[in-house]
């Protein structure tokens, strides 16, 4: 489904072609995912904030304590390439709900308000669709100053159910976080954040029955950091149960950390985290369970983007385009359909993830979704369908593309320092650590070359200028700028990004 968002930018051939291709692929899905008399599955869609693909046990990180994913993993599919293509929360969540390019729904950098879907979003589909709807956590699509709540109608993107959430803090401490109700109250969790969230999502699944479908997203924002220290130094505290879980004397940094703005402490609380992230995904699963629900859901455990941690020399947790930041777990467990106990190499992204699970689930995904619908190639398990992955990251003004081999990424507003730089070619082949940067080495020009003509075809199917963020603001709000999360700003655009920018004469 990967197209531009709407078909006036497409040749006609090009649009039929595409159309046929994925009218091809729903069928597929429809017929071999769910049968004519099969019942609707549910969908359980988890997804923790800043949660590296390698933080996982069942990745082969003996450090990390998961017991509960890893048990999960071994129960359906694991796949080992699933991509952030844009590694920033908002980006990715707009990808998510929407199945478009940040530059088609609005959500291009966090705090950006996310366009309304006129039905053809995630949530608006499923609702459509006849299922309860249910969304706990962290939502980050409303735009501007976090401290409101989100209102009921089309800015909830079909989630017209059970909505309990806060548009984005980083303070998860028992009596510091929270969530608003639909009096519009803040209400105070008195435990910690992951836990209080998830107690409010298995409330959900207690009014939940065999009889009717549901979907319910559970939206972690831990193991994410809670900001700088006064020192400089990234912080990651939790609960203490939880930070006893580690010593911090015992933890080995990843092989290419290189930092001075991270140190063990940043380690041991991340990781203390996501140990608190696995033990409440248990308790979601025990849940299933308990209401005889868990063979027909469709449970998904993801995130929206890594977490570096000093690796590389970076010197922020995300938005680079290093593995680390890019590359997040993708556990996907359907018993009544899906294999138990798969490892999967099959590339995905972010953009691909809703038409997939639609059309997994049996429902078709509206021909507005850009990504892909990869269901037809995991239920056959063709892992070299797809051979790149898009990557774009319009704040910080770069665009690259993923393949099993290569990561590259150019930018088109370079800064003087290099480790902020943006540009760079990695051949994962010989160097999986990606320590050794070959951009514009002589050496490797051809190869060089092949990621970048990838990454121009990426750019012409999603009709992307490539132009840098202050170019796209002066167009795309009333003030001329990128909004910030300030009190009183609402970060709503003028606009559809790409409306508005083909107006720019470059």
């Amino acid at each position: 489904m990967v197209g531009n968002c709407s078909a006036g930018s497409l040749t006609r051939r090009e649009f039929v072609q595409r159309g046929a291709l994925t009218a091809a692929g729903t069928a597929l899905a429809g017929t071999e995912a769910l049968g004519a008399t099969a019942k609707r599955p549910n969908l359980l869609f988890v997804f923790s904030d800043e949660h590296s693909w390698d933080m996982l046990g069942c990745a082969g990180n003996e450090q990390i304590i998961t017991p509960h994913l890893d048990r999960f993993a071994g129960q359906g599919i694991r796949f080992n390439h699933c991509i952030s293509n844009s590694p920033v929360c908002t980006p990715y969540r707009g990808m998510l709900l929407s199945g478009l390019h940040p530059l088609c729904n609005g959500a291009m950098s966090n705090d950006f308000q996310m366009l309304p879907g006129s039905g053809n979003y995630f949530g608006e589909v499923l609702r459509d669709a006849g299922y309860h709807m249910g969304y706990v956590g962290k939502w980050h699509l409303y735009g501007g100053d976090r401290n409101r709540p989100i209102p009921a109608g089309p800015l909830r993107y079909g989630f017209d159910g059970t909505f309990l959430s806060n548009n984005c803090h980083v303070d998860y401490r028992p009596g510091h976080c929270y969530y608003w109700n639909e009096a519009g109250e803040k209400i105070f969790f008195p435990e910690w954040e992951v836990f209080g969230q998830t107690r409010q999502a298995l409330d959900f699944l207690d009014g939940c029955s065999a009889e009717e479908p549901f979907a319910l997203f559970v939206s972690w924002h831990p193991p994410h950091d809670n900001g700088k220290t006064k020192e400089g130094v990234w912080r990651y505290e939790t609960i203490p149960e939880l930070m006893g879980m580690y010593d911090p004397d015992r933890i080995q940094y990843r092989p290419n950390f290189a930092s001075k703005v991270h140190d063990k402490r940043s380690y041991q609380g991340h990781m203390a985290m996501i140990s608190g992230v696995d033990m409440a995904f248990g308790w979601l699963m025990d849940k299933l369970k308990e209401k005889g629900l868990d063979e027909n859901t469709v449970v998904v455990f993801t995130a929206d983007h890594g977490d570096l941690l000093g690796s590389n020399g970076r010197p922020w947790p995300k938005a680079f385009p290093e593995d680390a930041s890019i590359r997040v777990p993708f556990l996907l467990r359907w018993p009544e359909r899906l294999p138990a106990g798969k490892t999967s190499d099959l590339l995905l992204g972010s953009i691909d993830l809703m038409p997939t699970l639609l059309n997994l689930m049996g429902l078709k995904a509206p021909q507005t979704c850009q990504g892909q619908d990869l269901s037809p190639h995991i239920l056959a398990g063709r892992e070299d369908a797809v051979s790149s992955v898009p990557l774009f990251l319009i704040p910080g003004n770069w665009r690259g593309v993923y393949t099993y081999r290569y990561t590259y990424s150019t930018s088109n507003a370079p800064t003087p320092d290099q480790k902020r730089t943006f540009s760079r070619f990695y051949d994962k082949q010989g160097d999986s650590l990606e320590m050794k940067d070959l951009y514009d080495d002589p050496a490797h020009r051809a190869e060089q070359a092949e990621m970048q003509r990838l990454t121009d075809e990426w750019l012409q199917r999603f009709d992307d200028p490539f132009l840098t963020v202050q170019e796209i603001s002066k167009v795309c709000f009333a003030e001329g700028r990128s909004p910030g999360m300030k009190k009183g700003e609402t970060g709503e655009l003028l606009g559809r990004p790409l409306d508005l920018i083909r107006g720019i004469k470059r």
